[in-house]
């Protein structure tokens, strides 16, 4: 693991692309980009944990996290798999408190951050920040219904559909109708935890959506989806 200071001239315009700093003034961002620092892990650390102080809000700049809560059971309860632009740690902006589950880096992760007390202030000095961060806690909690409604009405195959969609909806940079590349890691196991079924079933559910051309599955688990239109009918 490591943590540095962001080098001095980095590229503001890499920042500019991420939801939460954009339609802010050259000068906002660079005041920003000043006070950012780098952190680094690898493939399965964790980046906070339950019950942790919450000193640190975090920007996923490259990778994928996955927020999850460890029942005394042993099973594994996601709340959210997260990918490049979102914010990790921003409950304890609000509450100020503790952190209320673990994330745990799916790949190698390159995480912003920025201390609690800084991070609120400048959201009062700057209102298109605070909008931004408003505009990405709306997007996730879009997610968090879509789930909850296909956990509900959807079978398994329903629901790994509705599942694939709204994250090509939410992370790909496509084009209505072409292929759409999600770039946010997604085992089987970590799809079986967020439709509520077995490793196994969610297996079968992909090698046939594969085979009927639905969507192609890159070695490094992350999805493209071929045919939006047979996922969509699937959901009905």
């Amino acid at each position: 693991m490591r943590q540095t200071n962001m080098p001095e001239g980095a590229d503001l315009n890499v920042l500019r692309k991420m939801t939460l700093f954009q339609d802010l003034t050259s000068q906002e961002l660079a005041e920003l980009g000043a006070l950012l620092r780098r952190r680094t892990v690898l493939a399965g650390s964790n980046v906070m944990t339950a019950e942790q102080p919450g000193e640190i809000v975090y920007i996923i700049q490259e990778g994928t996290v996955k927020i999850h809560l460890e029942q005394s059971s042993g099973r594994d309860v996601i709340l959210a798999i997260l990918g490049v632009g979102e914010v990790v740690g921003e409950m304890s902006l609000v509450d100020r408190l503790s952190r209320s589950a673990t994330v745990l880096s799916l790949e190698d992760t390159s995480l912003l951050w920025m201390n609690r007390a800084t991070f609120r202030q400048y959201l009062h000095r700057i209102p298109q920040l605070s909008y931004n961060l408003a505009l990405i806690l709306s997007h996730r909690l879009r997610l968090a219904n879509i789930r909850i409604q296909s956990l509900s009405t959807l079978d398994v195959y329903g629901r790994i559909a509705r599942q694939i969609l709204a994250f090509a909806e939410e992370y790909a940079d496509t084009e209505a109708g072409a292929p759409a590349y999600i770039p946010v890691r997604l085992t089987q196991s970590d799809l079986a935890d967020l439709v509520g079924a077995s490793r196994v079933r969610v297996n079968q559910v992909l090698v046939d959506y594969k085979e009927r051309g639905y969507i192609s599955v890159s070695p490094n688990h992350h999805i493209t989806v071929l045919d939006q239109k047979a996922l969509l009918d699937r959901c009905q």
